[in-house]
């Protein structure tokens, strides 16, 4: 009976893992904390990926929307897309699932992890 709670003990703490870092891939920079930490993992390193096109893009906008402030309307509406993928993204990652972005999924191919 104990083996069987130490088991259970052990699988626990390997799959909060995986949910704790494949959750802070997609919190913006701190994509950087998984990236270090638990790239090895193909779980993880899918959602990684697919984090760093999101921070990527995010940059980018950060970037063009300081340079064309008049243009802040779609820059708004472009960072809500981004929202929606990141909440997206943990879901997935909540329910276990290497699913790819809306829109966005193809591109985590090109980003060499």
């Amino acid at each position: 009976m104990d083996t069987q709670n130490n088991v259970k003990q052990e699988q626990t703490p390997a799959k909060n893992d995986k949910t704790l870092f494949g959750v802070l891939s997609y919190i913006g920079p701190l994509v950087i904390i998984s990236l270090l930490v638990k790239k090895v993992d193909p779980f993880i390193k899918f959602h990684i990926k697919q984090g760093l096109v999101l921070l990527s893009i995010e940059i980018i906008l950060y970037i063009l929307g300081y340079m064309l402030w008049s243009l802040w309307p779609l820059y708004n509406l472009l960072n809500l897309v981004l929202l929606i993928l990141s909440i997206i993204g943990i879901m997935n990652v909540v329910q276990n699932k290497e699913k790819e972005l809306p829109l966005v999924g193809g591109l985590a191919s090109y980003f060499p992890v």
